[in-house]
Protein backbone atom coordinates (compact mmCIF):
# COMPACT_ATOMS: atom_id res chain seq x y z
CA UNK A 1 0.00 0.00 0.00
CA UNK A 2 1.63 3.20 -1.10
CA UNK A 3 1.09 6.06 1.34
CA UNK A 4 -0.15 8.34 -1.44
CA UNK A 5 -2.87 5.88 -2.42
CA UNK A 6 -4.56 5.64 0.95
CA UNK A 7 -7.16 8.39 0.94
CA UNK A 8 -9.70 8.29 3.77
CA UNK A 9 -11.38 11.69 3.36
CA UNK A 10 -12.80 13.39 0.23
CA UNK A 11 -15.13 16.32 -0.43
CA UNK A 12 -17.21 16.11 -3.60
CA UNK A 13 -19.90 18.16 -5.34
CA UNK A 14 -22.86 16.13 -6.65
CA UNK A 15 -25.83 17.08 -8.81
CA UNK A 16 -28.71 14.78 -9.72
CA UNK A 17 -30.53 14.94 -13.07
CA UNK A 18 -33.59 17.11 -13.85
CA UNK A 19 -36.81 15.35 -14.80
CA UNK A 20 -37.73 15.36 -18.51
CA UNK A 21 -40.68 17.60 -19.50
CA UNK A 22 -44.05 16.04 -20.36
CA UNK A 23 -45.21 16.41 -23.98
CA UNK A 24 -48.11 18.45 -25.41
CA UNK A 25 -49.33 16.37 -28.33
CA UNK A 26 -52.60 15.41 -30.05
CA UNK A 27 -53.47 12.33 -32.02
CA UNK A 28 -53.63 13.34 -35.68
CA UNK A 29 -54.49 10.64 -38.19
CA UNK A 30 -56.17 10.85 -41.59
CA UNK A 31 -59.45 9.37 -40.43
CA UNK A 32 -59.32 11.01 -36.94
CA UNK A 33 -58.83 14.73 -37.59
CA UNK A 34 -59.67 15.68 -34.00
CA UNK A 35 -58.00 12.95 -31.88
CA UNK A 36 -57.52 13.61 -28.17
CA UNK A 37 -54.32 14.48 -26.30
CA UNK A 38 -51.54 11.86 -26.43
CA UNK A 39 -48.55 13.61 -24.83
CA UNK A 40 -46.32 11.17 -22.91
CA UNK A 41 -44.64 11.82 -19.54
CA UNK A 42 -40.98 12.80 -19.14
CA UNK A 43 -38.45 10.39 -17.63
CA UNK A 44 -37.06 10.98 -14.12
CA UNK A 45 -33.63 12.49 -13.65
CA UNK A 46 -30.70 10.27 -12.62
CA UNK A 47 -29.99 9.68 -8.91
CA UNK A 48 -26.57 9.96 -7.23
CA UNK A 49 -25.98 6.67 -5.39
CA UNK A 50 -23.17 5.55 -3.05
CA UNK A 51 -22.48 1.80 -3.11
CA UNK A 52 -20.26 -0.39 -0.88
CA UNK A 53 -17.59 -2.46 -2.61
CA UNK A 54 -15.54 -4.93 -0.56
CA UNK A 55 -12.73 -4.92 -3.14
CA UNK A 56 -11.90 -1.24 -2.60
CA UNK A 57 -9.85 -0.04 0.39
CA UNK A 58 -9.37 3.67 -0.37
CA UNK A 59 -11.39 6.71 -1.50
CA UNK A 60 -8.59 7.58 -3.94
CA UNK A 61 -10.71 7.29 -7.17
CA UNK A 62 -13.07 10.00 -5.86
CA UNK A 63 -10.24 12.37 -5.04
CA UNK A 64 -9.89 13.26 -8.71
CA UNK A 65 -13.63 13.34 -9.38
CA UNK A 66 -14.64 16.60 -7.73
CA UNK A 67 -17.89 17.15 -9.67
CA UNK A 68 -20.36 14.34 -10.16
CA UNK A 69 -23.45 14.90 -12.31
CA UNK A 70 -26.25 12.50 -13.21
CA UNK A 71 -28.11 12.61 -16.52
CA UNK A 72 -31.36 14.52 -17.05
CA UNK A 73 -34.56 12.63 -17.88
CA UNK A 74 -35.62 12.65 -21.55
CA UNK A 75 -38.79 14.50 -22.65
CA UNK A 76 -42.04 12.65 -23.27
CA UNK A 77 -43.31 12.30 -26.87
CA UNK A 78 -46.59 11.97 -28.73
CA UNK A 79 -48.41 8.62 -29.00
CA UNK A 80 -48.14 8.42 -25.18
CA UNK A 81 -44.40 7.67 -25.32
CA UNK A 82 -42.65 8.15 -21.95
CA UNK A 83 -39.17 9.69 -22.05
CA UNK A 84 -36.24 7.57 -20.87
CA UNK A 85 -35.01 8.02 -17.29
CA UNK A 86 -31.69 9.81 -16.81
CA UNK A 87 -28.79 7.47 -16.04
CA UNK A 88 -27.94 7.15 -12.33
CA UNK A 89 -24.37 7.75 -11.17
CA UNK A 90 -23.12 5.04 -8.81
CA UNK A 91 -20.02 5.83 -6.75
CA UNK A 92 -18.28 2.75 -5.31
CA UNK A 93 -16.71 3.24 -1.87
CA UNK A 94 -14.90 1.00 0.65
CA UNK A 95 -16.89 -0.61 3.45
CA UNK A 96 -16.82 1.62 6.51
CA UNK A 97 -17.45 4.85 4.58
CA UNK A 98 -19.48 7.54 6.36
CA UNK A 99 -21.41 10.07 4.22
CA UNK A 100 -21.84 13.58 5.62
CA UNK A 101 -23.47 16.80 4.43
CA UNK A 102 -20.50 19.15 3.95
CA UNK A 103 -22.43 22.20 5.21
CA UNK A 104 -23.20 21.02 8.73
CA UNK A 105 -21.21 17.73 8.86
CA UNK A 106 -24.42 15.85 9.75
CA UNK A 107 -24.15 12.13 9.02
CA UNK A 108 -26.45 11.10 6.15
CA UNK A 109 -25.56 7.42 6.20
CA UNK A 110 -22.88 4.75 6.54
CA UNK A 111 -21.94 1.97 4.14
CA UNK A 112 -21.00 -1.20 6.01
CA UNK A 113 -21.86 -4.07 3.62
CA UNK A 114 -20.81 -5.13 0.14
CA UNK A 115 -23.45 -4.02 -2.40
CA UNK A 116 -25.24 -1.78 0.15
CA UNK A 117 -26.51 1.42 -1.52
CA UNK A 118 -27.57 4.87 -0.34
CA UNK A 119 -29.26 7.42 -2.62
CA UNK A 120 -27.76 10.75 -1.55
CA UNK A 121 -29.56 12.88 -4.18
CA UNK A 122 -32.82 11.97 -5.92
CA UNK A 123 -33.30 12.84 -9.57
CA UNK A 124 -36.18 15.20 -10.42
CA UNK A 125 -39.53 13.54 -11.20
CA UNK A 126 -40.58 13.42 -14.86
CA UNK A 127 -43.19 15.99 -15.97
CA UNK A 128 -46.70 14.81 -16.87
CA UNK A 129 -47.87 14.99 -20.50
CA UNK A 130 -51.10 16.72 -21.54
CA UNK A 131 -53.00 13.42 -21.73
CA UNK A 132 -53.42 13.68 -17.90
CA UNK A 133 -55.34 16.96 -18.18
CA UNK A 134 -58.18 15.90 -20.48
CA UNK A 135 -61.65 16.36 -18.97
CA UNK A 136 -65.29 16.69 -20.03
CA UNK A 137 -64.89 20.46 -20.37
CA UNK A 138 -61.35 20.40 -21.81
CA UNK A 139 -60.95 18.03 -24.77
CA UNK A 140 -57.75 19.69 -26.03
CA UNK A 141 -55.61 20.45 -22.95
CA UNK A 142 -52.45 22.43 -23.61
CA UNK A 143 -51.04 22.12 -20.11
CA UNK A 144 -48.50 19.76 -18.57
CA UNK A 145 -47.18 19.25 -15.07
CA UNK A 146 -43.61 20.61 -14.89
CA UNK A 147 -40.75 18.20 -14.29
CA UNK A 148 -38.95 18.09 -10.93
CA UNK A 149 -35.69 20.04 -10.63
CA UNK A 150 -32.23 18.61 -10.07
CA UNK A 151 -30.83 18.54 -6.51
CA UNK A 152 -27.22 19.36 -5.68
CA UNK A 153 -24.86 19.74 -2.77
CA UNK A 154 -21.38 19.16 -1.34
CA UNK A 155 -20.70 15.94 0.53
CA UNK A 156 -17.87 14.59 2.68
CA UNK A 157 -16.99 10.91 2.43
CA UNK A 158 -14.92 9.62 5.31
CA UNK A 159 -13.51 6.13 5.69
CA UNK A 160 -13.36 4.46 9.10
CA UNK A 161 -11.63 1.12 8.79
CA UNK A 162 -13.58 -2.00 9.73
CA UNK A 163 -11.43 -4.33 11.83
CA UNK A 164 -11.96 -6.58 14.86
CA UNK A 165 -8.85 -5.36 16.70
CA UNK A 166 -7.28 -1.91 16.55
CA UNK A 167 -3.72 -1.42 17.80
CA UNK A 168 -3.21 1.65 19.96
CA UNK A 169 0.23 2.91 20.91
CA UNK A 170 2.88 5.53 20.46
CA UNK A 171 4.93 5.61 17.27
CA UNK A 172 7.67 2.96 17.32
CA UNK A 173 5.92 0.74 19.91
CA UNK A 174 6.22 -2.33 17.66
CA UNK A 175 2.66 -2.35 16.27
CA UNK A 176 3.62 -2.78 12.60
CA UNK A 177 6.02 -5.62 13.43
CA UNK A 178 3.25 -7.34 15.40
CA UNK A 179 0.77 -7.14 12.49
CA UNK A 180 3.32 -8.40 9.98
CA UNK A 181 4.33 -11.30 12.27
CA UNK A 182 0.76 -12.41 13.02
CA UNK A 183 -0.64 -11.93 9.52
CA UNK A 184 0.37 -11.79 5.88
CA UNK A 185 0.34 -7.97 5.89
CA UNK A 186 3.66 -6.34 5.11
CA UNK A 187 3.66 -2.82 6.59
CA UNK A 188 6.70 -0.58 6.24
CA UNK A 189 8.82 -1.03 9.37
CA UNK A 190 11.74 1.02 10.68
CA UNK A 191 12.92 2.14 14.09
CA UNK A 192 11.87 5.76 13.84
CA UNK A 193 8.51 7.35 14.71
CA UNK A 194 5.72 7.74 12.16
CA UNK A 195 6.89 4.99 9.81
CA UNK A 196 3.25 3.99 9.50
CA UNK A 197 1.34 6.75 7.76
CA UNK A 198 -1.61 4.66 6.64
CA UNK A 199 -3.60 2.07 8.57
CA UNK A 200 -2.54 -1.49 7.71
CA UNK A 201 -5.02 -4.38 7.85
CA UNK A 202 -3.88 -7.92 8.53
CA UNK A 203 -5.93 -11.13 8.59
CA UNK A 204 -4.74 -13.15 11.60
CA UNK A 205 -5.47 -16.90 11.46
CA UNK A 206 -6.59 -18.26 14.85
CA UNK A 207 -7.26 -21.92 14.04
CA UNK A 208 -8.06 -23.99 10.94
CA UNK A 209 -11.44 -22.31 10.43
CA UNK A 210 -11.28 -18.97 12.27
CA UNK A 211 -9.47 -15.69 11.87
CA UNK A 212 -9.81 -12.03 12.85
CA UNK A 213 -8.82 -8.71 11.27
CA UNK A 214 -6.22 -6.56 12.99
CA UNK A 215 -5.62 -2.91 12.08
CA UNK A 216 -2.35 -1.17 12.76
CA UNK A 217 -3.50 2.40 13.32
CA UNK A 218 -0.59 4.86 12.95
CA UNK A 219 1.02 5.92 16.24
CA UNK A 220 -0.77 8.28 18.56
CA UNK A 221 1.15 11.11 20.20
CA UNK A 222 0.12 13.22 23.17
CA UNK A 223 -2.60 15.75 22.20
CA UNK A 224 -3.51 13.70 19.12
CA UNK A 225 -7.17 14.48 19.89
CA UNK A 226 -6.37 18.13 19.07
CA UNK A 227 -5.01 17.06 15.70
CA UNK A 228 -1.35 17.09 16.80
CA UNK A 229 0.80 14.89 14.56
CA UNK A 230 -1.76 13.19 12.34
CA UNK A 231 -4.02 12.75 15.34
CA UNK A 232 -7.72 12.95 14.63
CA UNK A 233 -7.26 11.45 11.19
CA UNK A 234 -6.02 8.23 12.79
CA UNK A 235 -8.25 8.20 15.87
CA UNK A 236 -11.23 8.05 13.50
CA UNK A 237 -10.28 4.51 12.43
CA UNK A 238 -10.32 3.20 16.01
CA UNK A 239 -14.05 3.98 16.30
CA UNK A 240 -14.97 0.84 14.37
CA UNK A 241 -12.82 -1.72 16.22
CA UNK A 242 -14.43 -4.18 18.64
CA UNK A 243 -11.29 -4.64 20.75
CA UNK A 244 -8.48 -2.16 21.38
CA UNK A 245 -5.04 -3.71 21.88
CA UNK A 246 -2.67 -1.27 23.57
CA UNK A 247 0.93 -1.94 22.55
CA UNK A 248 3.57 -0.54 24.92
CA UNK A 249 7.25 -1.57 24.69
CA UNK A 250 8.99 -3.28 27.62
CA UNK A 251 11.63 -0.53 27.68
CA UNK A 252 9.05 2.23 28.30
CA UNK A 253 9.92 4.46 31.29
CA UNK A 254 6.53 3.84 32.89
CA UNK A 255 4.08 1.41 31.24
CA UNK A 256 1.13 2.35 33.50
CA UNK A 257 1.58 6.07 32.84
CA UNK A 258 1.92 5.52 29.08
CA UNK A 259 -1.27 3.44 29.09
CA UNK A 260 -3.10 6.20 30.99
CA UNK A 261 -1.94 8.87 28.52
CA UNK A 262 -3.08 6.78 25.54
CA UNK A 263 -6.42 6.14 27.22
CA UNK A 264 -6.83 9.86 27.86
CA UNK A 265 -6.21 10.65 24.16
CA UNK A 266 -9.01 8.27 23.21
CA UNK A 267 -11.33 9.73 25.85
CA UNK A 268 -10.68 13.33 24.73
CA UNK A 269 -11.38 12.36 21.13
CA UNK A 270 -14.52 10.31 21.80
CA UNK A 271 -15.51 9.13 25.33
CA UNK A 272 -17.42 6.18 23.82
CA UNK A 273 -14.10 4.60 22.84
CA UNK A 274 -13.63 3.75 26.52
CA UNK A 275 -16.63 1.38 26.30
CA UNK A 276 -14.63 -0.97 24.07
CA UNK A 277 -12.86 -4.07 25.37
CA UNK A 278 -9.16 -3.41 26.06
CA UNK A 279 -6.08 -5.62 26.17
CA UNK A 280 -2.42 -4.79 26.73
CA UNK A 281 0.56 -6.25 24.88
CA UNK A 282 4.01 -5.47 26.29
CA UNK A 283 6.14 -5.59 23.16
CA UNK A 284 9.91 -6.11 22.82
CA UNK A 285 9.78 -8.46 25.84
CA UNK A 286 12.81 -10.38 24.51
CA UNK A 287 14.71 -7.62 26.38
CA UNK A 288 13.42 -9.05 29.70
CA UNK A 289 14.17 -12.19 31.69
CA UNK A 290 11.60 -13.99 33.88
CA UNK A 291 12.76 -12.22 37.03
CA UNK A 292 12.29 -8.77 35.46
CA UNK A 293 8.83 -9.72 34.15
CA UNK A 294 7.76 -10.84 37.63
CA UNK A 295 9.08 -7.60 39.15
CA UNK A 296 7.19 -5.49 36.59
CA UNK A 297 3.79 -7.12 37.15
CA UNK A 298 2.98 -5.13 40.30
CA UNK A 299 3.42 -1.85 38.38
CA UNK A 300 1.23 -2.76 35.36
CA UNK A 301 -2.23 -1.22 34.84
CA UNK A 302 -5.28 -3.22 35.91
CA UNK A 303 -6.02 -4.78 32.52
CA UNK A 304 -5.46 -8.19 30.91
CA UNK A 305 -1.85 -8.14 29.62
CA UNK A 306 0.57 -10.37 27.70
CA UNK A 307 4.34 -10.08 27.44
CA UNK A 308 5.26 -10.59 23.78
CA UNK A 309 8.15 -10.43 21.34
CA UNK A 310 7.41 -10.24 17.61
CA UNK A 311 11.09 -11.01 16.94
CA UNK A 312 11.28 -14.32 18.86
CA UNK A 313 7.55 -15.19 18.75
CA UNK A 314 7.41 -15.25 22.56
CA UNK A 315 3.85 -14.85 23.93
CA UNK A 316 2.20 -14.51 20.51
CA UNK A 317 -0.04 -17.60 20.73
CA UNK A 318 -1.15 -16.53 24.21
CA UNK A 319 -1.94 -13.05 22.81
CA UNK A 320 -3.96 -14.51 19.91
CA UNK A 321 -5.85 -16.69 22.38
CA UNK A 322 -6.65 -13.67 24.61
CA UNK A 323 -7.80 -11.60 21.62
CA UNK A 324 -9.99 -14.43 20.31
CA UNK A 325 -11.64 -14.99 23.71
CA UNK A 326 -12.26 -11.26 24.14
CA UNK A 327 -13.83 -11.03 20.65
CA UNK A 328 -16.13 -13.99 21.48
CA UNK A 329 -17.43 -12.10 24.54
Amino acid sequence: MGDANFIDHVRIYCCSGKGGPGAISFRREKNIPKGGPDGGDGGRGGHIIIRGNKNIWTLLPLRYRKHVRAENGKPGEGSLKTGADGKDVILDVPLGTVIKDANDEQIIGEILHDGETKVILQGGAGGLGNTHFKGPTNQTPRSTKPAGPAADGWFILELKILADVGLVGYPNAGKSTLVSTLSAAKPKIADYPFTTLVPTLGLVPYDASSSFVMADIPGIIENAHQGKGLGTRFLRHIERNAVLLFVIPADSNNIAREYKTLLNELKMYNPQLLDKKRLLAISKSDLLDNELMEAMKSELPDISYTFISSVTGFGLSELKHNIWNTLQQ
